[in-house]
């Protein structure tokens, strides 16, 4: 009897101190196609199998489960499983054709490893546990794991040994620079999803706040805890990396392919007025600026005007919107037909989630009229009802479609952390409560869903939508920005930690503001800013500093021949960046990649958070320190190649190379073969008639490059081609293989020209296609107008032009 007391009370105790676990395994194991149950002594657990890598557990103290969402997951039904049960006295084994998932019955734990037994993840018992609202579950942490993930991050790569909280939003206070500027709490797009490198991934499906212990309170312990809701999580096994992303986005949805023209810049203006300065704004400004880009020859195919066209409103001001324009904008129909004029294809505006009453419009009084606003304190609220799809669709006609049926073809949907939070420029907080705090990180996914969606109807093509926050689910509707960092150096670094880290959490259309947002930039800032913005995978230019704008003939001579430089390069680079985008479509795989993703075993890139691969084969290598004439890099394992100068080097070892300020630098993978086309100033500006084939040899390689419309949503069923080339380098020969498209989509016919980086010692010294001699020319001009070869000596490029085109197969060899 005394021993019994001791016990209970022990219990009792640690319930007080720790909260409620869920007790043991009591009975009623049962089994329905890929779901098992079980009966604890404080609950129900559930083991729901989706894959035989990947599985479900959720846990109710209630007995009762929530009903299935369709913001952050959009696939609950799965094939079914086979999975071989074997009930012991202490546990049950559970074995899949990838998996072994050990539950021990008292005290009740989980765990999980591979088929030859090596241990994935372990519990302890009573890890599973409720505490008030708030639930959670502690796992082992390993002597050398590592784990990455958890969205658009600024402050660290490896979360091994750190804490944080996941709730979308910014830091807090005044001044901005311990606030709205701190990159410790940057939460833009929080991911609750990490990968660790044990080579499995966690997912937890709950909207609430979380926070994450890696260790940082018990170095042989990690935890994840949600503020309410249901424990609820996902185990995915890889072991690689880019398995489990492409499992983890299975669940929450592929990033779409947007329109091919969408890789080209975009480009944002305040209409000549920003805050404070709205009188100067207007119509004609817009225009000119379009005019000036066409003018100076820099490529650019989207436009937005961002908040100061609308009347700031009697309720909401700047962070709500009137849809009424401002009195300065004379003609905005007129506008937007100028724009598409000069061949920009989207034209889009900014707005706020919040409805507001202007001048004419009373768009406020009517929505909270017909009960179409969130509620808030028990009344009629401002935030469209994003949750309802009434409401919805009358945001959608009666304010989208205003500006819509003028030319408006996207749009910028902003703050969408207000609800529920702080807004940025009010002391408004909006809806409170623990529905609010529930919905608080789904908002912004349901806030993009619906332009998207609409504009993808209307527009009768592949939607686009720019958006600053997120949380799981997010990269459906894609893309998202950065969001409104300062144009000072010590912001620049963080930024493109920003982009690596919301990669690896399954976001992979991404954009940031070049030059950075907010301020005056520095030239040299700009310069080095312009140069990382236009390997991202959205180029992005956009600023707030009046009258800069951060528009690139406002900040010198070299910044105008940077920005113009590297412009052109990624224009060019349009077939290879689409084939990595519908790579990511297809695997989830981010277009730019941190280091970590395809070496997890290698510890030298865990906290590498400013180098990065764009695509499988181009290495980018941004200079972020002011004055800085060289960088050091680090070349994982395998043989590299520097772009520019076509330099040999082994990887796994660090370089110091030289990078002048009109240089970033760039490596490429041996083998590596990037396809590219005719420089343009506008997507479709010419016909590629001509596929440019950049091509560094080294043993055997091969690469598929992508093509379909461009424009429309047939890719999804399966409308599209890929051309494989094949390169073979040997000690007597180079033989390229080209392999005419194959699929359903008929591309349009294109000869190749093949720049061949040269790293033999011995010149070429003939060159046949499909067993025909070419015939040598004595100027590279001369492959403009005719088929031929030509190499050039002091740089070592081969240059051919086939006689043939991609609608044959078509194999070059050089002796």
């Amino acid at each position: 009897m005394l021993n019994k007391f001791f016990t209970l009370l022990l219990m009792f105790l640690s319930t007080v101190a720790f909260g409620q676990t869920i007790g043991d395994y009591k009975n009623a194991f049962k089994r329905q196609g890929n779901s098992i149950s079980m009966n604890m002594t404080n609950g129900v657990v559930k083991l729901d199998l989706c894959t035989p890598g990947m599985f479900r557990i959720r846990t109710s103290w209630n007995g009762k489960f929530e009903p299935n969402e369709n913001l952050m997951v959009i696939k609950y039904v799965w094939e079914n499983v086979s999975i071989k049960v074997v009930e012991q006295k202490d546990h049950f084994l559970l074995t899949t054709a990838k998996l072994k998932i050990r539950i021990n019955k008292s005290p009740f734990k989980i765990d999980v490893s591979d088929l030859k037994g090596k241990i994935l993840i372990a519990e302890s018992g009573g890890s599973m546990v409720k505490n008030n609202t708030e639930v959670g579950v502690t796992k082992k942490l390993q002597a050398d794991e590592h784990f990455f993930g958890f969205g658009e991050r600024m402050d660290f790569m490896d979360r091994r040994f750190k804490k944080l909280t996941l709730n979308v939003g910014r830091g807090k206070g005044l001044p901005h620079a311990i606030g709205a500027y701190n990159i410790l709490e940057a939460n833009y797009c929080p991911i609750p999803f990490l990968m660790s490198t044990k080579g499995y991934g966690i997912f937890m499906h709950n909207s609430f706040a979380t926070t994450w212990d890696m260790g940082a309170t018990n170095k042989n312990q990690y935890t994840f805890n949600a503020a309410d809701g249901e424990l609820d999580y996902y185990f995915i096994y890889g072991p690689t990396f880019p398995a489990i992303l492409n499992a983890y986005t299975a669940i929450t949805g592929k990033s779409p392919m947007l329109p091919q023209f969408a890789l080209g810049l975009h480009a944002g203006t305040y209409s000549g007025g920003t805050w404070g300065h709205e009188e100067k704004t207007s119509d004609q400004y817009v225009i000119e600026l379009a005019k000036k880009y066409r003018l100076l020859g820099i490529p650019v195919d989207l436009l937005w005007l961002d908040s100061t066209w609308r009347l700031f409103g009697e309720t909401g001001g700047k962070g709500a919107t009137s849809f009424e324009w401002r009195e300065t904008f004379k003609n905005p129909k007129g506008m937007f037909d100028s724009l598409y004029a000069m061949n920009y294809k989207m034209v889009g505006l900014h707005l706020r989630p919040r409805f507001d009453n202007a001048k004419k419009l009373n768009l406020l009084d009517q929505a909270r009229a017909k009960g179409y606003t969130y509620p808030e304190h028990g009344k009629p609220g401002e935030f469209v009802n994003f949750f309802d799809e009434k409401a919805t669709q009358w945001w959608w006609e009666n304010g989208v479609m205003r500006v819509a049926n003028l030319g408006a073809k996207f749009l910028k949907t902003d703050e969408g952390s207000a609800f529920g939070a702080l807004a940025n420029e009010s002391e408004k907080v909006g809806p409170v409560g623990k529905d609010a705090e529930r919905l608080h990180n789904v908002f912004p996914i349901a806030y993009a869903k619906a332009p998207f969606l609409e504009f993808e109807k209307f527009n009768g093509f592949r939607g686009l939508n720019q958006t600053r926050e997120g949380y799981s689910g997010i990269q459906r509707y894609p893309y998202i920005f950065a969001g409104d960092w300062p144009s000072e150096w010590q912001y620049f670094a963080p930024v493109i930690k920003a982009g690596l880290n919301v990669g690896l959490s399954g976001v992979g259309l991404w954009a940031h503001c070049m030059g950075g947002f907010e301020h005056q930039a520095d030239p040299e800032l700009y310069i080095r800013w312009v140069q990382f913005g236009m390997f991202s995978p959205i180029a992005l230019v956009f600023g707030m500093d009046h009258p800069g704008y951060k528009e690139p003939w406002n900040y010198g001579e070299d910044a105008l021949r940077n920005f113009k430089k590297y412009d052109l390069l990624r224009y060019r680079l349009f077939p290879y960046l689409y084939t990595s985008m519908h790579q990511q479509y297809e695997t989830g795989l981010p277009m730019m990649r941190a280091l970590v993703l395809n070496d997890q075993d290698d510890e030298n890139v865990y906290e590498i958070g400013d180098q990065y691969m764009l695509g499988d084969h181009l290495m980018v290598a941004p200079v972020t320190t002011k004055g800085a004439i060289t960088r050091s890099v680090y070349l994982p394992e395998g043989t590299w190649f520097n772009y520019w100068t076509g330099e040999k080097y082994e990887g796994k070892s660090y370089h110091h190379v030289v990078a002048p300020l009109d240089t970033i630098p760039l490596f490429v993978k041996a083998g590596a073969i990037i396809p590219m086309q005719p420089e343009m100033i506008y997507t479709g500006e010419k016909p590629v008639d001509v596929m440019t084939l950049d091509v560094f040899p080294h043993g055997e390689s091969n690469y598929k490059f992508y093509e379909d419309d461009n424009l429309s949503a047939k890719y999804k069923t399966g409308n599209f081609a890929l051309t494989k080339i094949t390169s073979s380098l040997t000690d007597n020969a180079l033989v390229l293989k080209i392999a005419k498209p194959s699929g359903t989509f008929k591309s349009a016919a294109h000869r190749y020209l093949a720049k061949i980086h040269w790293n033999k010692n011995m010149a070429p010294k003939a060159v046949s296609e499909n067993a025909r001699n070419v015939d040598a020319v004595k100027k590279a001009g001369q492959l403009d107008e005719s088929a031929g070869w030509y190499y050039d000596q002091k740089n070592k490029i081969l240059w051919i032009k086939s006689i043939g085109n991609n609608e044959e197969d078509i194999v070059l060899k050089i002796n």
